[in-house]
Protein backbone atom coordinates (compact mmCIF):
# COMPACT_ATOMS: atom_id res chain seq x y z
CA UNK A 1 0.00 0.00 0.00
CA UNK A 2 1.09 3.61 -0.97
CA UNK A 3 2.19 5.54 2.23
CA UNK A 4 0.12 8.49 3.32
CA UNK A 5 1.41 11.23 2.60
CA UNK A 6 0.48 14.14 5.99
CA UNK A 7 1.16 17.87 6.24
CA UNK A 8 1.28 18.87 9.49
CA UNK A 9 0.82 23.07 9.67
CA UNK A 10 2.02 24.59 13.17
CA UNK A 11 4.64 27.40 13.77
CA UNK A 12 5.33 25.38 17.42
CA UNK A 13 9.46 25.01 16.52
CA UNK A 14 9.33 21.35 18.08
CA UNK A 15 6.64 19.81 16.79
CA UNK A 16 8.30 18.45 13.95
CA UNK A 17 11.16 16.59 15.52
CA UNK A 18 8.40 15.10 18.01
CA UNK A 19 5.77 13.79 15.26
CA UNK A 20 8.80 12.22 13.84
CA UNK A 21 10.01 10.87 16.91
CA UNK A 22 6.51 9.74 17.64
CA UNK A 23 5.46 7.85 14.50
CA UNK A 24 8.76 6.52 13.79
CA UNK A 25 7.85 3.20 13.69
CA UNK A 26 4.92 4.06 11.30
CA UNK A 27 7.50 5.91 8.94
CA UNK A 28 10.01 2.87 8.60
CA UNK A 29 7.61 0.49 7.43
CA UNK A 30 6.14 2.95 4.89
CA UNK A 31 2.64 3.09 6.44
CA UNK A 32 2.99 7.50 6.57
CA UNK A 33 4.94 10.37 5.31
CA UNK A 34 5.39 13.34 6.87
CA UNK A 35 5.90 17.30 5.93
CA UNK A 36 5.73 20.12 7.51
CA UNK A 37 4.28 24.22 7.12
CA UNK A 38 4.88 27.02 9.77
CA UNK A 39 1.57 28.90 8.53
CA UNK A 40 -1.16 29.04 5.98
CA UNK A 41 0.34 30.73 3.34
CA UNK A 42 3.74 28.23 3.85
CA UNK A 43 1.11 25.16 3.91
CA UNK A 44 -0.85 26.01 0.29
CA UNK A 45 2.33 26.43 -1.24
CA UNK A 46 3.81 23.24 -0.27
CA UNK A 47 0.38 21.85 -1.61
CA UNK A 48 0.98 23.09 -4.83
CA UNK A 49 4.59 21.88 -5.15
CA UNK A 50 3.41 17.98 -3.84
CA UNK A 51 -0.36 17.72 -4.80
CA UNK A 52 -0.07 14.28 -3.45
CA UNK A 53 -0.90 14.92 -0.24
CA UNK A 54 -3.86 12.81 1.48
CA UNK A 55 -4.33 14.98 4.49
CA UNK A 56 -3.66 17.81 6.47
CA UNK A 57 -3.19 18.70 10.46
CA UNK A 58 -3.58 22.50 11.02
CA UNK A 59 -3.34 24.58 13.99
CA UNK A 60 -5.81 27.47 14.41
CA UNK A 61 -3.41 30.27 15.45
CA UNK A 62 -0.31 30.63 13.39
CA UNK A 63 0.71 33.85 11.80
CA UNK A 64 0.19 35.31 7.87
CA UNK A 65 -2.21 32.53 7.43
CA UNK A 66 -4.41 30.82 10.38
CA UNK A 67 -5.90 27.49 10.11
CA UNK A 68 -9.45 28.22 9.20
CA UNK A 69 -8.83 30.78 6.68
CA UNK A 70 -6.52 27.77 5.36
CA UNK A 71 -9.00 25.10 5.67
CA UNK A 72 -11.48 28.05 3.97
CA UNK A 73 -8.86 27.41 0.85
CA UNK A 74 -8.55 23.93 0.93
CA UNK A 75 -12.17 23.29 0.79
CA UNK A 76 -12.58 26.19 -2.66
CA UNK A 77 -9.79 23.50 -4.29
CA UNK A 78 -10.95 20.82 -6.79
CA UNK A 79 -9.41 18.10 -5.06
CA UNK A 80 -9.90 18.62 -1.55
CA UNK A 81 -7.62 17.32 0.96
CA UNK A 82 -9.47 15.67 4.46
CA UNK A 83 -8.32 18.51 7.46
CA UNK A 84 -8.44 18.02 10.86
CA UNK A 85 -8.16 21.35 13.05
CA UNK A 86 -5.71 21.21 16.06
CA UNK A 87 -7.37 23.88 18.76
CA UNK A 88 -7.03 24.82 22.42
CA UNK A 89 -9.03 22.66 24.86
CA UNK A 90 -12.42 24.67 25.64
CA UNK A 91 -12.45 26.95 21.78
CA UNK A 92 -15.16 25.27 20.69
CA UNK A 93 -16.64 28.30 18.60
CA UNK A 94 -13.45 28.22 16.53
CA UNK A 95 -13.99 24.14 16.55
CA UNK A 96 -17.62 24.25 15.61
CA UNK A 97 -16.55 26.59 13.13
CA UNK A 98 -13.68 24.63 11.71
CA UNK A 99 -16.51 21.86 11.29
CA UNK A 100 -19.03 24.18 9.66
CA UNK A 101 -16.16 24.81 6.72
CA UNK A 102 -15.79 20.98 6.31
CA UNK A 103 -12.59 19.61 8.51
CA UNK A 104 -12.98 15.90 8.96
CA UNK A 105 -12.00 15.80 12.67
CA UNK A 106 -10.54 17.91 15.14
CA UNK A 107 -8.12 17.62 18.15
CA UNK A 108 -6.90 19.77 21.37
CA UNK A 109 -3.89 20.93 22.79
CA UNK A 110 -2.02 19.60 24.18
CA UNK A 111 -1.96 16.92 21.90
CA UNK A 112 -2.52 13.42 23.04
CA UNK A 113 -0.58 11.23 20.74
CA UNK A 114 -2.54 8.61 21.04
CA UNK A 115 -5.42 10.42 20.30
CA UNK A 116 -3.92 11.86 17.31
CA UNK A 117 -2.54 8.66 15.76
CA UNK A 118 -6.39 6.59 16.19
CA UNK A 119 -7.70 10.64 14.52
CA UNK A 120 -4.66 9.99 11.77
CA UNK A 121 -6.15 5.97 11.09
CA UNK A 122 -9.49 6.95 11.07
CA UNK A 123 -8.70 10.20 8.56
CA UNK A 124 -6.73 7.91 6.10
CA UNK A 125 -9.55 5.00 6.10
CA UNK A 126 -11.64 7.50 4.76
CA UNK A 127 -9.11 8.75 2.55
CA UNK A 128 -8.53 5.26 0.79
CA UNK A 129 -12.39 4.94 0.53
CA UNK A 130 -13.20 8.60 -1.06
CA UNK A 131 -9.77 7.31 -3.19
CA UNK A 132 -11.93 4.15 -4.15
CA UNK A 133 -15.07 5.66 -4.81
CA UNK A 134 -13.40 7.91 -7.25
CA UNK A 135 -11.49 5.50 -9.18
CA UNK A 136 -14.89 3.40 -9.43
CA UNK A 137 -16.22 6.95 -10.71
CA UNK A 138 -13.64 7.34 -13.04
CA UNK A 139 -14.59 3.59 -14.14
CA UNK A 140 -17.46 4.49 -14.65
CA UNK A 141 -16.81 7.42 -16.74
CA UNK A 142 -14.63 5.40 -19.13
CA UNK A 143 -17.06 2.52 -19.58
CA UNK A 144 -19.70 5.32 -20.40
CA UNK A 145 -17.92 7.22 -23.10
CA UNK A 146 -16.77 3.75 -24.48
CA UNK A 147 -20.45 2.23 -24.72
CA UNK A 148 -21.88 5.28 -25.77
CA UNK A 149 -20.12 4.88 -29.20
CA UNK A 150 -22.59 2.25 -29.41
CA UNK A 151 -25.88 2.96 -27.26
CA UNK A 152 -28.22 5.31 -26.12
CA UNK A 153 -27.09 7.18 -23.53
CA UNK A 154 -30.23 5.05 -21.44
CA UNK A 155 -28.77 1.38 -22.27
CA UNK A 156 -24.84 3.04 -21.58
CA UNK A 157 -25.87 4.24 -18.49
CA UNK A 158 -27.23 1.10 -17.18
CA UNK A 159 -24.55 -0.89 -18.59
CA UNK A 160 -21.56 1.79 -16.78
CA UNK A 161 -23.07 1.62 -13.74
CA UNK A 162 -22.97 -2.35 -13.18
CA UNK A 163 -19.80 -3.26 -16.03
CA UNK A 164 -19.19 -3.28 -19.07
CA UNK A 165 -18.88 -7.22 -18.62
CA UNK A 166 -22.82 -7.49 -17.84
CA UNK A 167 -24.59 -9.13 -21.03
CA UNK A 168 -21.34 -8.39 -23.06
CA UNK A 169 -20.18 -12.07 -23.44
CA UNK A 170 -20.82 -13.16 -27.08
CA UNK A 171 -24.08 -15.85 -26.91
CA UNK A 172 -27.11 -16.26 -29.33
CA UNK A 173 -30.44 -14.51 -28.96
CA UNK A 174 -33.06 -13.40 -30.62
CA UNK A 175 -32.89 -9.90 -32.24
CA UNK A 176 -33.93 -7.66 -35.14
CA UNK A 177 -31.32 -6.07 -37.38
CA UNK A 178 -30.98 -2.95 -39.35
CA UNK A 179 -28.00 -2.64 -42.38
CA UNK A 180 -28.40 0.46 -44.47
CA UNK A 181 -25.78 1.56 -47.20
CA UNK A 182 -26.02 4.35 -49.39
CA UNK A 183 -26.18 4.20 -53.10
CA UNK A 184 -23.07 5.63 -55.44
CA UNK A 185 -21.08 6.12 -52.23
CA UNK A 186 -17.67 5.20 -54.15
CA UNK A 187 -18.29 7.49 -57.16
CA UNK A 188 -18.34 10.01 -54.58
CA UNK A 189 -15.54 9.10 -52.57
CA UNK A 190 -13.52 9.50 -55.76
CA UNK A 191 -14.78 12.93 -56.66
CA UNK A 192 -15.50 14.74 -53.65
CA UNK A 193 -12.70 16.69 -51.46
CA UNK A 194 -11.48 15.08 -48.66
CA UNK A 195 -12.54 18.21 -46.45
CA UNK A 196 -16.24 17.71 -48.23
CA UNK A 197 -16.10 14.06 -47.22
CA UNK A 198 -15.42 13.93 -44.01
CA UNK A 199 -17.76 16.65 -43.37
CA UNK A 200 -20.42 14.68 -45.29
CA UNK A 201 -19.69 11.46 -43.55
CA UNK A 202 -19.37 13.14 -39.61
CA UNK A 203 -22.76 14.18 -40.23
CA UNK A 204 -24.66 11.91 -41.57
CA UNK A 205 -23.08 9.12 -39.45
CA UNK A 206 -23.54 11.44 -36.55
CA UNK A 207 -27.47 12.08 -37.67
CA UNK A 208 -28.25 8.43 -38.50
CA UNK A 209 -26.62 7.52 -34.79
CA UNK A 210 -28.98 10.06 -32.72
CA UNK A 211 -32.28 8.14 -34.76
CA UNK A 212 -31.30 4.94 -33.44
CA UNK A 213 -30.58 6.50 -30.21
CA UNK A 214 -33.96 7.89 -29.91
CA UNK A 215 -35.56 4.35 -30.49
CA UNK A 216 -33.18 2.86 -28.42
CA UNK A 217 -30.87 0.77 -30.44
CA UNK A 218 -27.24 -0.40 -30.90
CA UNK A 219 -25.22 0.73 -33.20
CA UNK A 220 -23.49 -2.42 -33.68
CA UNK A 221 -21.00 -1.67 -36.57
CA UNK A 222 -19.98 1.77 -38.89
CA UNK A 223 -17.65 0.29 -41.93
CA UNK A 224 -17.59 3.44 -44.39
CA UNK A 225 -20.76 4.70 -45.10
CA UNK A 226 -22.94 1.29 -43.91
CA UNK A 227 -24.39 1.27 -40.40
CA UNK A 228 -25.56 -2.45 -38.64
CA UNK A 229 -28.30 -1.91 -36.12
CA UNK A 230 -28.91 -4.02 -33.15
CA UNK A 231 -31.98 -4.24 -31.38
CA UNK A 232 -33.01 -6.80 -28.15
CA UNK A 233 -29.25 -6.01 -27.29
CA UNK A 234 -27.60 -5.92 -25.12
CA UNK A 235 -30.70 -5.83 -23.22
CA UNK A 236 -33.95 -6.99 -23.18
CA UNK A 237 -36.17 -5.23 -25.36
CA UNK A 238 -39.76 -7.09 -25.61
CA UNK A 239 -41.33 -4.80 -28.48
CA UNK A 240 -37.90 -5.14 -30.09
CA UNK A 241 -39.14 -5.71 -33.92
CA UNK A 242 -41.70 -2.92 -33.84
CA UNK A 243 -38.47 -0.51 -32.86
CA UNK A 244 -36.77 -1.66 -35.43
CA UNK A 245 -39.68 -0.54 -38.29
CA UNK A 246 -40.17 2.25 -36.63
CA UNK A 247 -36.27 3.06 -36.23
CA UNK A 248 -36.18 2.11 -40.26
CA UNK A 249 -38.75 4.73 -41.32
CA UNK A 250 -37.33 7.24 -39.52
CA UNK A 251 -33.79 6.56 -40.77
CA UNK A 252 -35.38 7.23 -44.06
CA UNK A 253 -36.81 10.77 -43.46
CA UNK A 254 -33.63 11.42 -41.93
CA UNK A 255 -31.57 10.36 -44.59
CA UNK A 256 -33.44 11.61 -47.33
CA UNK A 257 -34.08 15.14 -45.46
CA UNK A 258 -29.95 14.80 -45.58
CA UNK A 259 -29.38 14.13 -49.18
CA UNK A 260 -31.88 17.17 -49.63
CA UNK A 261 -29.96 19.21 -47.74
CA UNK A 262 -26.79 18.83 -49.46
CA UNK A 263 -28.10 18.91 -53.03
CA UNK A 264 -28.97 22.35 -52.11
CA UNK A 265 -25.15 22.67 -51.81
CA UNK A 266 -23.94 20.80 -54.85
CA UNK A 267 -23.24 17.46 -53.43
CA UNK A 268 -24.99 14.73 -55.33
CA UNK A 269 -25.28 12.49 -52.27
CA UNK A 270 -26.88 9.01 -52.73
CA UNK A 271 -29.92 7.60 -51.44
CA UNK A 272 -30.06 5.28 -48.07
CA UNK A 273 -31.07 1.78 -48.12
CA UNK A 274 -32.57 -0.04 -45.60
CA UNK A 275 -32.44 -3.79 -44.66
CA UNK A 276 -34.45 -4.86 -41.79
CA UNK A 277 -34.49 -8.72 -40.51
CA UNK A 278 -35.27 -10.55 -37.30
CA UNK A 279 -34.10 -14.30 -35.96
CA UNK A 280 -31.43 -15.25 -33.98
CA UNK A 281 -27.53 -14.15 -34.10
CA UNK A 282 -24.48 -14.30 -32.18
CA UNK A 283 -24.10 -11.25 -30.15
CA UNK A 284 -21.25 -9.89 -27.82
CA UNK A 285 -18.06 -8.54 -27.35
CA UNK A 286 -16.00 -9.84 -29.71
CA UNK A 287 -12.68 -7.51 -29.15
CA UNK A 288 -11.32 -10.05 -26.55
CA UNK A 289 -9.22 -8.09 -24.03
CA UNK A 290 -7.74 -5.92 -25.73
CA UNK A 291 -10.46 -3.45 -27.40
CA UNK A 292 -14.52 -3.21 -27.24
CA UNK A 293 -16.04 -4.64 -30.20
CA UNK A 294 -19.65 -5.06 -29.24
CA UNK A 295 -21.22 -6.46 -32.45
CA UNK A 296 -23.40 -9.34 -34.15
CA UNK A 297 -23.01 -12.34 -36.72
CA UNK A 298 -24.93 -15.06 -38.17
CA UNK A 299 -27.20 -15.61 -40.69
CA UNK A 300 -29.42 -13.21 -39.33
CA UNK A 301 -27.08 -10.60 -40.13
CA UNK A 302 -26.06 -11.50 -43.31
CA UNK A 303 -29.78 -11.51 -44.36
CA UNK A 304 -30.68 -8.30 -43.17
CA UNK A 305 -27.33 -7.10 -45.51
CA UNK A 306 -28.73 -8.55 -48.26
CA UNK A 307 -32.27 -7.16 -48.49
CA UNK A 308 -30.42 -3.48 -48.46
CA UNK A 309 -28.88 -4.50 -51.21
CA UNK A 310 -32.11 -6.05 -52.89
CA UNK A 311 -33.45 -2.20 -52.77
CA UNK A 312 -31.14 -1.72 -55.54
CA UNK A 313 -32.59 -3.94 -57.68
CA UNK A 314 -36.59 -3.78 -56.37
CA UNK A 315 -36.47 0.66 -56.91
CA UNK A 316 -37.36 0.87 -52.70
CA UNK A 317 -35.55 2.17 -50.20
CA UNK A 318 -36.48 0.00 -47.42
CA UNK A 319 -36.77 -3.90 -47.48
CA UNK A 320 -37.97 -5.82 -44.44
CA UNK A 321 -38.56 -9.40 -44.19
CA UNK A 322 -41.63 -11.40 -43.27
CA UNK A 323 -39.90 -12.34 -39.88
CA UNK A 324 -39.72 -8.83 -39.10
CA UNK A 325 -43.17 -8.05 -40.05
CA UNK A 326 -44.78 -10.81 -37.71
CA UNK A 327 -42.91 -10.23 -35.15
CA UNK A 328 -43.38 -6.40 -35.57
CA UNK A 329 -47.50 -7.21 -34.64
CA UNK A 330 -49.42 -3.97 -35.99
CA UNK A 331 -46.87 -3.97 -39.12
CA UNK A 332 -47.80 -1.90 -42.08
CA UNK A 333 -46.39 -2.54 -45.29
CA UNK A 334 -46.84 -4.19 -48.79
CA UNK A 335 -45.70 -7.01 -50.24
CA UNK A 336 -42.53 -7.67 -52.39
CA UNK A 337 -42.40 -10.58 -53.42
CA UNK A 338 -40.47 -14.01 -52.61
CA UNK A 339 -36.91 -12.70 -53.02
CA UNK A 340 -34.17 -15.92 -53.02
CA UNK A 341 -31.65 -13.62 -52.15
CA UNK A 342 -27.66 -14.22 -52.98
CA UNK A 343 -26.14 -17.37 -52.14
CA UNK A 344 -30.00 -18.71 -50.89
CA UNK A 345 -32.01 -21.02 -52.79
CA UNK A 346 -35.14 -20.92 -50.47
CA UNK A 347 -37.37 -17.91 -51.09
CA UNK A 348 -37.77 -15.11 -48.76
CA UNK A 349 -41.09 -13.61 -48.53
CA UNK A 350 -40.49 -9.44 -48.41
CA UNK A 351 -42.31 -6.28 -47.93
CA UNK A 352 -41.99 -2.79 -48.07
CA UNK A 353 -42.83 -0.73 -45.20
CA UNK A 354 -45.16 1.60 -45.21
CA UNK A 355 -46.84 4.50 -42.78
CA UNK A 356 -49.98 4.56 -41.07
CA UNK A 357 -51.43 7.35 -44.05
CA UNK A 358 -49.48 5.66 -47.06
CA UNK A 359 -51.01 1.69 -46.07
CA UNK A 360 -54.08 3.27 -45.56
CA UNK A 361 -54.38 5.35 -48.79
CA UNK A 362 -55.95 4.38 -52.46
CA UNK A 363 -52.79 3.67 -53.90
CA UNK A 364 -51.73 0.52 -51.19
CA UNK A 365 -54.76 -0.86 -51.54
CA UNK A 366 -54.80 -0.65 -55.51
CA UNK A 367 -51.38 -2.33 -54.92
CA UNK A 368 -52.42 -5.13 -52.84
CA UNK A 369 -54.84 -5.96 -55.75
CA UNK A 370 -52.64 -5.75 -58.17
CA UNK A 371 -49.90 -7.80 -56.76
CA UNK A 372 -52.57 -10.67 -55.52
CA UNK A 373 -53.67 -10.72 -58.87
CA UNK A 374 -49.87 -11.31 -59.66
CA UNK A 375 -49.81 -14.08 -56.71
CA UNK A 376 -52.80 -15.58 -58.22
CA UNK A 377 -50.86 -15.82 -61.72
CA UNK A 378 -53.91 -13.77 -63.14
CA UNK A 379 -53.41 -11.88 -66.63
CA UNK A 380 -55.21 -8.56 -64.92
CA UNK A 381 -51.96 -7.52 -62.56
CA UNK A 382 -50.04 -6.20 -65.54
CA UNK A 383 -53.35 -3.24 -66.26
CA UNK A 384 -53.73 -3.01 -62.18
CA UNK A 385 -50.02 -2.16 -61.98
CA UNK A 386 -49.91 -0.04 -65.16
CA UNK A 387 -52.83 1.96 -64.17
CA UNK A 388 -51.25 2.32 -60.50
CA UNK A 389 -48.10 3.86 -62.22
CA UNK A 390 -50.06 6.39 -64.22
CA UNK A 391 -51.57 7.55 -61.42
CA UNK A 392 -48.28 7.57 -59.27
CA UNK A 393 -45.30 7.78 -61.42
CA UNK A 394 -42.76 8.23 -58.60
CA UNK A 395 -43.89 4.28 -57.05
CA UNK A 396 -40.34 2.71 -57.35
CA UNK A 397 -41.78 -0.78 -56.25
CA UNK A 398 -45.19 -0.96 -58.79
CA UNK A 399 -43.19 0.42 -61.75
CA UNK A 400 -41.02 -2.39 -61.01
CA UNK A 401 -43.17 -4.93 -61.53
CA UNK A 402 -44.78 -3.47 -64.49
CA UNK A 403 -41.58 -3.76 -66.22
CA UNK A 404 -40.90 -7.57 -65.06
CA UNK A 405 -44.03 -8.09 -66.16
CA UNK A 406 -43.54 -6.36 -69.53
CA UNK A 407 -40.30 -8.48 -69.93
CA UNK A 408 -42.07 -11.72 -69.64
CA UNK A 409 -42.10 -12.15 -65.94
CA UNK A 410 -44.37 -13.87 -64.21
CA UNK A 411 -45.46 -15.11 -59.90
CA UNK A 412 -43.75 -13.08 -56.89
CA UNK A 413 -40.87 -15.69 -56.83
CA UNK A 414 -37.98 -13.70 -57.80
CA UNK A 415 -33.76 -14.49 -58.28
CA UNK A 416 -31.54 -11.75 -56.89
CA UNK A 417 -28.06 -12.05 -57.93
Amino acid sequence: MTAATILFVDDEPDLEALVLQKFRRQIRDGAVAFMFAHDGIEALESIEQHPHVDMVVSDINMPRMDGLSLLARLQEAEDKKSTIIVSAYGDMSNIRTAMNRGAFDFLTKPIDFSDLEMTIDKTIRHVEMMREARRRQLEAERAHASLSRYFSPQIASRLAAVGESNGMEVHWREVATIFTDITSFTSLVETAPPEVLGALLNEYVGGMTDVVFAHEGTVAKVIGDAIQILFNAPGDQPDYAERAVACAHDLDVWAQAFRERWKQRDVNFGATRIGVHAGPALVGNFGGSRFFDYTAYGDTINTAARLEAANKFLGTRICASAAVAVAAGHFRGRPVGDLVLRGRSEPLRAYEPLTEAAFEGPAARQYADAFAKLEAGDAAAMPGFAALVGMHADDALASFHLKRLLNGGKGVRMQLE
